[in-house]
């Protein structure tokens, strides 16, 4: 089992833009006062730059453009409807906003096979959708693939029952909590896990401070611990600027790399950065107006592929 992998898909938007769907309970995003066509165009401009950084570090990345006929103002974060595994398995997962199911789309598979990579067998649990229960993707669990471990903040957009459902079907340990952000003055589940915590090889980065449950937090930090992860741990002001919001890769050479966006980058602070670049090299990207809009960052737009080659 590998943890990390060289080969990335990524969406390129047609129509990018705030979602008034999920802003309901995403509260990173924020209203940029231009019109929808110059915030797609800039969305694209950033995405461009960041396929052509992480390609030149000699990550894989498969761009699938987005359906111009869909109204999919978030597809540019594939990782929240797919998550693809080493054994062949496809998992596709229920969307909380009603216009982001329309992202699940045959074609991106397709496309998967086409570059040559295996499809073994596609689990759904988007019926999930109709009972009003959502689990979204690699937004919501977090994997430890080499010690078969699943880390997931509970939300709107993760639903617990699902989550141990998925860790059976696929052998994880589950580590349930709740972690939070303070919202005009009140405590709010934060919508994705992948916000708050980032799990690389030999490292976590992870907003502590967002458990409020002192056992929840201790759990959390002994699994993190007992598999021999080192914990850096970030503020809830870092979490907003998306530092919590990263992933390992591979490149060239099998070099491990921590993609961030610059956003991320400039608000660590030196000693934070020392302990990554002990584990990995640091890429970042400017994706301001993506993070502004889709309240998403860097990892929220790589799914990873593990899937194996034919």
């Amino acid at each position: 089992m590998n943890q990390t992998t060289n080969t990335i898909l990524m969406i390129r938007p047609v129509h990018f833009r705030m979602n008034e769907q999920t802003a309901v309970n995403n509260y990173f995003q924020e209203d940029l006062d231009l019109k929808n066509a110059e915030i797609n165009a800039k969305g694209q401009e950033e995405f461009d730059v960041f396929v052509e950084k992480l390609r030149a570090v000699g990550v894989q990345v498969i761009v699938e453009n987005d359906d111009k006929t869909l109204d999919t103002p978030d597809s540019i974060f594939p990782n929240n409807w797919v998550s693809f595994h080493e054994n062949g398995d496809v998992a596709l997962y229920p969307m909380f906003a009603e216009n982001r199911r329309k992202e699940r789309r045959e074609e991106v598979l397709l496309r998967l096979e086409k570059e040559g990579f295996s499809i073994e067998n596609i689990v759904d649990y988007t019926d999930a959708e109709e009972e009003g229960v959502f689990l979204e993707g690699t937004g919501s669990l977090l994997l430890d693939r080499v010690n078969s471990k699943a880390y997931c903040a509970l939300s709107a957009r993760a639903d617990e029952d699902l989550f141990i459902e998925f860790c059976e079907d696929f052998e994880y340990t589950p580590v349930v909590f709740t972690a939070y952000q303070t919202v005009e003055g009140a405590r709010k589940a934060i919508y994705h896990t992948n916000v708050m915590m980032t799990l690389a090889e030999t490292f976590a980065v992870i907003c502590l401070d967002c458990i409020d449950d002192k056992k929840e937090r201790k759990n959390v930090l002994s699994h993190l611990k007992e598999d021999g992860k080192e914990v850096i741990a970030i503020t809830e002001k870092q979490v907003a600027h998306f530092a919590g919001n990263m992933l390992q890769v591979r490149g060239k050479n099998d070099k491990r790399y921590l993609i961030m966006s610059q956003a991320a980058f400039d608000i660590l602070t030196p000693a934070q950065i020392q302990k990554i670049e002990k584990h990995s090299e640091i890429l970042s990207s400017s994706l301001e107006t993506i993070e502004t809009c889709g309240g998403g960052s860097a990892r929220c737009m790589m799914a990873e592929v593990f899937l194996p080659k034919d």
